[in-house]
């Protein structure tokens, strides 16, 4: 198979914390912080461009499952829910995936851009994507 995770989803090496038939979620093979979690569709979807809203609203549910877990098990304090999609965004594996990150005061970590694109958008970018939301 071409797609990592694909491979990992029906080889079944992975270090699994939760396997179901439409989404699963794994430890990543080097973890931000710990407990942090891969939480992919096991059919192959390139991102969230391909993914179907079901399957998108399958993987949503069981990020929110992880990150309740996170705050039980681990004490975490909050978590970020880490994703790109796309060329332009830095994805890494072409297969829909979201990074739970638990998160604690003071952690050291930073996952918020450090600053703002350098792409010249439109004045009125937020009217052009209300229409296209009402075309679509």
């Amino acid at each position: 198979m071409d797609c990592i995770f694909c491979a990992l989803i029906h080889d079944g090496t992975a270090r699994w914390v939760d396997r179901g038939p439409a989404v699963c979620a794994f430890a990543p093979l080097d973890p931000l912080a710990p407990g942090h979690t891969l939480v992919v569709p096991t059919s192959h979807y390139a991102d969230l461009f391909d993914t179907p809203p079901h399957v998108l609203a399958d993987t949503m549910a069981l990020a929110q499952r992880v990150a309740r877990a996170a705050r039980v098990a681990l004490g975490a304090s909050g978590v970020n829910l880490l994703s790109a999609g796309g060329p332009g965004s830095e994805q890494s594996v072409p297969h829909l995936h979201l990074h739970v990150v638990p998160r604690w005061p003071d952690d050291g970590l930073t996952t918020w851009p450090p600053g703002r694109s350098a792409h010249d958008a439109p004045d009125d970018a937020p009217e052009r994507l209300a229409q296209a939301l009402r075309r679509s």
